[in-house]
């Protein structure tokens, strides 16, 4: 800012307007269902299924979530959550038994739930990367005089070796213009729990130094997946072992915009006993020796309902209840960037998974040198399997998913029929009629029937029939990305599908798409296609799927970006921007193709002015905006109420309104 101590007239660029209404990522989709490995309950996001295979293991005949995932990314997707379900109660992590030392404890474990951590072995290898001598004229008991500082570190964890003398100490700090270790610093402050002077050994002669640290192996079937080196036993050394392979840490804030490391760690270690005000020693146990973690179970034969639904959690609970109660979609309801939800599991038909045995050995020629040594390789553990969940049960949960998604108002579920309902049964499209006449919402989507595709496992033969909402969740991103999300998703050839369960012919599909059944069909030449947009609400307004996510969209985009408004003067500049930043979002929207009509005043109107808000209504702190727009039909507009209410604004939906009425 210039300075003003000299009398003259002054300019200053002060930017007045509003910030600009930007239009939101609505592709990203949130899956809840049976994995193999990764963490329980907590949603994590995936930015491709060789990322999810890492974190959540890979095809299992227990659950459809990994089939599903592929059939997103194949058909467009780009991002979407992830939410692993399995009973807590049977629910465990494969754990090896405690590396102890005279001060010090670590267990180590699998870093998840499930079989797979009983296929993990681990070696831990005491290793000494640094090595020094001292110089016993320049050294005193606080500090020794080294022949060399390299590789030591405040810290550092070291054994002192003098004839048969040996002790453990840990470095205070590091002096490498001087080229000394320092046991006991001078400032009082700066001292580490373990700072002591140095005694016990000869001053006269040398002592020989060597840093103490670990390195870590671990196996999965027997070929080595990762190496830790230069694990430490002090805590405050940047490599003690429980914080480099401590549990993977979520924040509580910002997550809509985590993204996760390209892969996981296999195992985490845990600290159960260390001593700050003792010096570490040395973990003596099994030192070398390969141990196999035990004790991991999928937890998959208890699993309810209520794990792939959870319940709501109040402010006052305490960490633990709102722990046990984030379950399944109660996890996804925190993560606001998520626009679709599906629970293909809730289907579930579990297959058990074969058991491959491991190759005849080969006979050597005798003619020829011996060949190396082939590693072992083990098959597989193998777990338990989910129960077949009952049509209440089914309904119990994709109810559920129609409630988050009226509550929240910024995602549409995926409903898939059950198992019966989309194979050849006596009944024909008899089931899905009547499974359809359950809901009537127009927060969610139906589409039928299943889809075969090729099996990785083979289990019982190479295809294996899933449910249809990883496809489609995929189709609503690829369209969202080529088009927009105002075209409908559907009418683009699907991939990683073989066959549908059901053919759909143009009669059945005339009496299904009335009903808003969605059906995917092959089509000669065109491959197999999503053939319909419908919700399944009864309200004509609400009737198509592309307009619901529209609205969705445009909803949260105004909710977002006027939360400038709270608290500015409820006067005519405020009321102008709101107006002004209303009118070029819905602008843009129309230029794009998202709204119809000859001109933008036949695609969207913006009321805010001193008509809709009265002298009363600004005294109360009450402001309105009226917001139309036409998003399929010209001369049709649904309208917007965006209300700012004691200082908040709420934004709700009204019938649609014909422009030539002239109401607003």
């Amino acid at each position: 800012m210039q300075s003003r101590l000299t009398p003259g007239v002054y300019y200053e660029r002060v930017d007045a307007s509003a910030p600009a209404i930007s239009v939101l990522r609505t592709d990203i989709s949130g899956f809840v269902g049976i994995a193999t490995r990764g963490p329980l309950n907590q949603a994590l996001p995936v930015q491709s299924f060789r990322q999810f295979q890492a974190y959540f293991g890979d095809f299992t005949g227990a659950g459809y979530l990994a089939y599903a995932v592929r059939a997103f990314f194949d058909n467009g997707g780009q991002r979407c959550w992830i939410v692993r379900v399995a009973s807590e109660l049977a629910a465990n992590a494969g754990t090896v038994f405690t590396f102890a030392g005279p001060t010090d404890a670590w267990r180590i474990s699998a870093s998840s739930p499930g079989v797979w951590g009983n296929d993990l072995e681990v070696v831990l290898r005491e290793t000494h990367r640094a090595q020094t001598l001292t110089e016993p004229e320049s050294s005193t008991n606080t500090r020794s005089a080294v022949t060399s500082v390299t590789g030591f570190i405040r810290s550092s964890h070291v054994r002192l070796s003098q004839g048969a003398t040996t002790v453990y100490k840990v470095v205070s700090d590091v002096d490498p213009v001087e080229g000394q270790l320092i046991w006991r610093h001078s400032q009082p402050e700066s001292r580490l729990p373990y700072d002591s002077d140095l005694s016990g050994f000869d001053p006269d002669q040398p002592i020989l130094i060597e840093s103490v640290e670990y390195t870590l192996l671990v196996k999965e079937l027997g070929r080595l997946v990762r190496v830790y080196e230069g694990l430490s036993l002090v805590p405050e050394n940047p490599l003690y072992g429980p914080s480099v392979l401590g549990p993977l840490q979520l924040p509580q804030f910002g997550r809509n915009s985590l993204t996760l490391p390209a892969s996981p760690e296999p195992v985490v270690i845990e600290e159960l006993r260390s001593s700050l005000s003792s010096v570490p020693g040395a973990l003596a146990l099994v030192i070398g020796q390969s141990i196999r973690l035990s004790g991991g179970a999928d937890g998959l034969a208890l699993l309810r309902t209520f794990d792939f639904v959870g319940e709501e959690v109040d402010s006052l609970d305490s960490d633990e209840i709102k722990r046990q109660r984030t379950r399944g979609l109660r996890a996804l309801a925190e993560i606001s960037e998520v626009s679709v939800l599906a629970v293909p599991d809730i289907n579930i038909q579990p297959q058990p998974t074969a058991q491959h045995l491991p190759p005849p050995p080969c006979i050597p020629d005798p003619c020829l040198p011996p060949p190396p040594p082939v590693p072992v390789i083990r098959a597989p553990s193998i777990g338990d399997l989910p129960p077949k969940f009952s049509d209440a049960q089914i309904f119990q949960v994709q109810s559920a998913m129609i409630q988050q998604c009226e509550a929240l108002r910024d995602r549409i579920a995926l409903l898939d029929p059950p198992f019966n309902a989309a194979q050849n049964d006596k009944l024909g499209i008899g089931s899905v009629r009547a499974w359809r006449s359950r809901f009537d919402s127009k927060y969610a989507a139906f589409y039928y029937p299943w889809l075969r595709v090729v099996d990785p496992l083979r289990i019982t033969s190479i295809t294996r029939d899933i449910p249809p909402s990883g496809h489609v969740g995929g189709q609503y991103a690829q369209t969202d990305f080529r088009f927009g999300v105002h075209k409908a998703p559907a009418n683009l050839p699907l991939t990683w599908v073989q066959d549908v369960t059901i053919g759909v012919d143009d009669s059945v599909q005339g009496i299904l798409n009335p009903l808003g059944i969605n059906a995917i069909r092959p089509l000669p030449g065109r491959g197999i296609r999503i053939y319909g947009a419908r919700t399944v609400s009864s309200d004509p307004d609400w009737i198509f799927v592309n307009v619901r996510r529209l609205m969705m969209m445009i909803e949260k985009a105004i909710d977002v970006a006027i939360q400038w408004a709270i608290f500015e003067p409820n006067d005519t500049l405020t009321r102008s921007k709101i107006n002004l930043v209303l009118t070029s979002f819905l602008l843009s929207l129309f230029q794009r193709g998202a709204l119809t009509g000859a001109s933008a005043n036949e695609a969207f109107f913006v009321k805010c002015d001193d008509e809709n808000n009265p002298p009363d209504a600004r005294a109360n702190g009450q402001m309105l905006a009226q917001v139309g727009v036409a998003p399929t039909r010209p001369f049709e507009f649904i309208v917007l109420h965006v209300g700012r209410v004691h200082n908040q604004f709420e934004i709700t939906e009204a019938s649609s309104l014909a422009m030539g009425s002239g109401a607003v």
